[in-house]
């Protein structure tokens, strides 16, 4: 039995084992436990009744807590990645390196990793922080770095403190702290990708003086790159099943960018445990693209407006943020925080479309946008730690934050021989939206006993949406949702090193100020008048698109339970298990509706409360070293995780009604090993998310194929100053294709895309300096 776990082991299947393994095995073999604090303690005093020794040099050396100690004892569930394993791959974004981690997945091609999502669930179900706060109005990962990144702490089940807007969990991207230590390090490299190449240059350097401690981290790089996309539509006669092509479009685009970022954590410590931070961040990107696209027309099919186009745009988006926080110590031993946080995002884009059939120009389309958010958060936290025969930590606070967004967006088409013409309907006004939300939050944990801790809190928040339109329309939401939340750490034996944690809680997702607000855009493969100026009507394939006012929160009742088994030497077996029931669940749907200002119906595709839904899985994962399973083993550092997921949305009929964008799992291998006597460390990962199709609703049905990303490198250690890293991300690219259909009537609009993905290359050289 013993020789059939190791073998399961040494294949990266650990996370099997971890759910099933009795507790009885980790005390019955395998490597012995670590001591416990107690045992440590009494070593002093069985020494004293030893014979004399020599005298022994004593160093005694200070410092912050491991990553796994930090997830061990924190009483709600709590992964956290540091800087090491951040590093490890040399991942060019933070998204490449959420990737990897437990239940994490990204949406799109391989190598082109999206915003992270937790469990499978869509956008929104994620929250995000940064540094411990919502992140900014119109803030991406992107904007960020791995260079410039602390550690990444991932919260499974929401707590009152970080914020119940987490139904599928929280990711707090913590960034570089600074410290004592001088630290001065760049990295410089460029990578290759279709025939592209993305040049980059990374800084980082904190130092000290008295009481201050600062850090600076910058970037500046050069992404150039090549996209191939193919769309395949056509219409499928629903009683003879005969599918019948009407088009192909195939579209290549190059595009070019500059970004700059620049982050800063200047840090003042008091005697008495004060402490005042300031922490600047500047992001700025500028780039262009240029597309090229032809459209074949099947043949019988009606003779197309256009059969190749050219497009060209430019943009430029920036971000400024600046948070400001402080923290005293009170009479009683109450310490209060208080934290502010603003921002201000703006982005402006320039796109020129032309269609042509020959030579001849038969179409021109013009679209300006500029967009403005600013947000202001302002916090305030009281704590106090109490005392007695069990150990309290009390928390109470609140949160006012402040959005508003402010739009312009021109939509002008020009027909050949024609007078230029505006889009029509509500696409060319000036949208202003704002939103204000208020939290109040209390939580307390403590220590009942050895063997029980408990983590309470309930949190209560409240949101209202205002919009203004020139056209008149003034949509008004308001939302209010409370939730109590619990969680308890169990220990079997607190000297061992098993745990069991159990989370009862109470979440929700809130409509974004888009969803509930966003404008009618026309399509732009289909816009509303076509080459004579009259009114047309498009099909579900290429929809229009609006926002909903009427849109509720979402609300979600969960639970989680799982176990987890640190071993000696480091390392950790988990197994998690959560359910989730969702009710006035969120769907896009499309549907014909009018449209303001506009003679005919058109489908569009809007957000809309549609009903309940239930999502479960189960999450196992496995970090450990291969020698600390198999005598005798080289020194492997073994990743490994595995997630099902399974969900049901119950006003949609079966089979597939699965939650939008959930797989039905995701699976991480990874591993690497430095060769001992050599400068050399090689490793590499497999991502894996298979394919599965989601029922929209009763006529809508998309489809996603299987995602394998194979990520290799190579790590040359010069000198403690020196290192170069070669990185192959994507090593077995392949194309990503995905499929929309509607049923309408007895036909079926089906469109098929075909994404191209490619091998991605980077050398880097990082320096000490």
């Amino acid at each position: 039995m013993n020789s059939l776990r190791r073998t399961l082991f040494a294949t990266g299947l650990a996370p099997v084992l971890a759910c099933g393994a009795p507790l009885a095995w980790a005390q019955s073999g395998g490597s012995a436990p670590a001591p416990s604090r107690a045992a440590s303690a009494a070593a002093p005093s069985r020494a004293a009744s030893a014979p004399a020794a020599a005298p022994q040099k004593i160093e005694v050396t200070g410092g912050r807590e491991s990553d796994t100690d930090q997830r061990r004892q924190s009483t709600a569930a709590k992964i956290v990645i540091g800087r090491e394993e951040i590093e490890r791959f040399g991942d060019s974004s933070v998204s490449e390196v959420l990737k990897r981690l437990p239940g994490v997945t990204t949406q799109g091609a391989p190598g082109r990793g999206g915003p992270p999502r937790m469990r499978g669930l869509g956008a929104g179900y994620t929250q995000i922080l940064i540094d411990g706060q919502r992140a900014p109005a119109g803030f991406s990962l992107d904007q960020l770095t791995p260079e410039q990144l602390e550690r990444i702490e991932i919260f499974r089940a929401p707590t009152a403190e970080t914020g119940a807007r987490a139904i599928g969990g929280t990711i707090n991207i913590v960034t570089r702290e600074g410290f004592k230590a001088r630290l001065n390090d760049v990295r410089t490299g460029f990578g290759h990708e279709n025939g592209k190449t993305t040049p980059g240059v990374f800084w980082t350097h904190n130092n000290s003086s008295g009481d201050f401690i600062y850090n600076l981290t910058g970037g500046v790089f050069n992404p150039h790159g090549r996209n191939e996309s193919v769309f395949d539509t056509g219409t499928e006669d629903l009683a003879t099943q005969q599918f019948t092509p009407r088009e192909q479009v195939r579209a290549d685009t190059t595009f070019t960018r500059l970004g700059v970022n620049v982050n800063a954590r200047l840090q003042w410590r008091g005697q008495a445990g004060d402490m005042l931070m300031l922490m600047p961040g500047l992001f700025a990107m500028r780039g262009d693209s240029h597309t090229r696209f032809t459209l074949t027309p099947a043949p019988g099919s009606v003779v197309p407006t256009y059969d190749r186009g050219v497009s060209d745009s430019d943009s430029s988006n920036g971000t400024g943020r600046l948070n400001l926080q402080w923290r005293t110590r009170l009479p009683n031993d109450f310490r209060l925080e208080l934290s502010g946080n603003g921002s201000m995002t703006r982005g402006d884009s320039h796109s020129l479309r032309q269609e042509f059939i020959g030579s001849a120009l038969t179409r021109t389309e013009t679209v300006s946008s500029d967009t403005r958010e600013r947000s202001l958060n302002l916090n305030g936290k009281l704590s106090r730690l109490l005392g007695g025969s069990s150990q309290h930590s009390f928390v109470s606070g609140w949160e006012l934050e402040s959005l508003r967004r402010d739009e312009t967006r021109l939509t002008i088409n020009q027909y050949t021989g024609q007078a230029p013409r505006h889009q029509g309907g509500e696409d060319d006004d000036d949208l202003h939206a704002q939103s204000t939300r208020l939290a109040l939050y209390a939580q307390d944990e403590w220590t009942i006993n050895p063997n029980w801790s408990m983590h309470a809190g309930v949190r209560t928040e409240s949101i209202v949406t205002v919009g203004d339109a020139q056209g008149g329309s003034n949509p008004r939401n308001r939302s209010q949702v409370t939730t109590p939340l619990v969680h308890f750490l169990y220990k079997p034996d607190p000297k061992q090193r098993d745990q069991i944690r159990i989370s009862l809680t109470r979440s929700y997702k809130s409509p974004t100020l888009q969803n509930l607000i966003g404008r009618h855009v026309a399509s732009s493969r289909i816009p509303l008048y076509d080459v004579n100026g009259q009114p047309q009507l498009n099909n579900a394939v290429y929809p229009d698109r609006i926002g909903n006012p009427a849109l509720r929160p979402e609300l979600a009742a969960g639970i989680d339970v799982a176990f987890e088994r640190y071993l000696p030497e480091g390392g950790v077996l988990s197994a998690n298990v959560f359910v989730r029931r969702l009710t006035d669940y969120i769907r896009t749907t499309t549907s014909l509706q009018p449209v303001a200002g506009f003679p005919l119906q058109r489908y569009v595709a809007m957000p809309t409360n549609i009903g309940d839904a239930l999502t479960a899985g189960i999450e196992l994962e496995a970090k450990f070293r291969l020698d600390q399973l198999i005598s005798d083993a080289p020194r492997v550092e073994v990743r490994s995780n595995l997630s099902l997921f399974r969900s049901r949305v119950d006003e949609v009929p079966g089979p597939d009604n699965r939650l939008d964008q959930q797989p039905p799992g995701t699976a991480n291998l990874g591993a690497d090993y430095r060769f001992r006597g050599t400068p050399l460390t090689i490793g590499g990962s497999i991502n894996f998310n298979p394919a599965y199709a989601t029922r929209l609703s009763a006529v809508q049905l998309q489809t996603t194929p299987i995602k394998r990303q194979l990520d290799l490198f190579a790590l040359w250690v010069f000198n403690p100053a020196a290192q170069m890293r070669l990185n192959v991300s994507n090593a077995n690219a392949s194309d990503y294709v995905t499929s929309n259909q509607v049923d309408i009537g007895s036909q079926r609009e089906r469109q098929v895309t075909t994404n191209r993905s490619h091998v991605n290359w980077r050398l880097g050289l990082e320096l000490k300096l």
